[in-house]
């Protein structure tokens, strides 16, 4: 009789720790636990730790709720101003609901992979090209809220959008490139002509003091000699004055004034002589 209960109480304890062992389950801290009892959702939702269910009856999900990165595949489109691109991005989303996540989805992963992709080509469709390549931000802004609005149903939340690459055919990459290099050729031109005018305006005020003071074109001159032979040159080449050849071209004209008025005067006297010998051929004949 003894062992009977012995073995009695032996099975119970067996049995206990079966099903203790059958109905034990462990939630770690990252995870929530969704309990299914015969197919109906239960409204509690178990927490990090060990947590009980009824084996054969109960059914736990565990859900994580953690930032999940999930890299959207390059997705190629046509962008608004008929630019043939491939996009890629980053998605950072976490659940917020994990008794919406398992009942109103499927694989909310999958959900939110397909719609990523579907966004970014809506987004790249409704985009131009400066936009995809230097205003990101805001991109990124219209393709979270997009995600996000779908989502919120799935118990998700969108945490941030990211594109990450952009790339173009080669011949666009050339043609943008031409487009720099002419954009930088424009810039140095109009700065070297900035500085032609600056110098232009200097040199012109520089010329007009020199000209107040006729001794500092020759001191200016020395200074340039000064630093041409420091130069320790073989050759030494010397700038001569404009001045002075104006000198001389003055000088010039006042010297040859007095030539210029003699020739009219030989000139006339040659006039004078030939109308003389005519009137002493008429007296002749006269006299005769």
């Amino acid at each position: 009789m003894v062992e009977e209960l012995v073995m009695a109480a032996v099975g119970a304890a067996s049995a206990g720790a079966a099903y203790v062992v059958a109905g034990a389950r462990v939630v770690k801290q990252y995870e929530r636990g969704v309990v299914l009892r015969l197919g109906r959702l239960r409204d509690e939702i178990r927490p990090p730790g060990f947590t009980m269910v009824i084996p054969g009856v109960d059914r736990l999900r565990k859900v994580n709720m953690q930032i999940v990165t999930m890299p959207v595949p390059a997705q190629e489109g046509i962008t608004r101003d008929n630019v043939t691109v491939r996009v890629d991005a980053v998605v950072y989303f976490k659940v917020v609901n994990p008794a919406e996540a398992v009942i109103a989805v499927e694989d909310y992963r999958f959900a939110v992979s397909q719609m990523a992709q579907t966004s970014l080509r809506s987004i790249i469709g409704k985009s131009d090209l400066d936009d995809l390549l230097s205003n990101r931000e805001k991109l990124n802004q219209g393709l979270e809220l997009m995600l996000d609005s779908p989502a919120i149903g799935w118990g998700v939340q969108i945490d941030r959008v990211e594109i990450k690459d952009v790339s173009l055919p080669e011949t666009m990459k050339r043609s943008m490139s031409r487009q720099a290099e002419a954009e930088r050729e424009r810039r140095a031109r109009v700065i070297n002509a900035d500085a032609e005018l600056l110098a232009s305006k200097k040199l012109a005020e520089a010329a007009a003091t020199m000209s107040e003071q006729p001794s500092a074109l020759q001191l200016r001159l020395l200074q340039t000699i000064v630093a041409v032979a420091a130069e320790k040159n073989s050759t030494l080449v010397l700038p001569f004055p404009v001045e002075l050849l104006r000198f001389l071209e003055r000088a010039g004209q006042v010297s040859g004034a007095p030539a210029a008025a003699g020739e009219p005067a030989s000139a006339g006297g040659a006039d004078a002589a030939g109308g003389a010998a005519p009137d002493a051929e008429r007296s002749a004949g006269g006299a005769a």
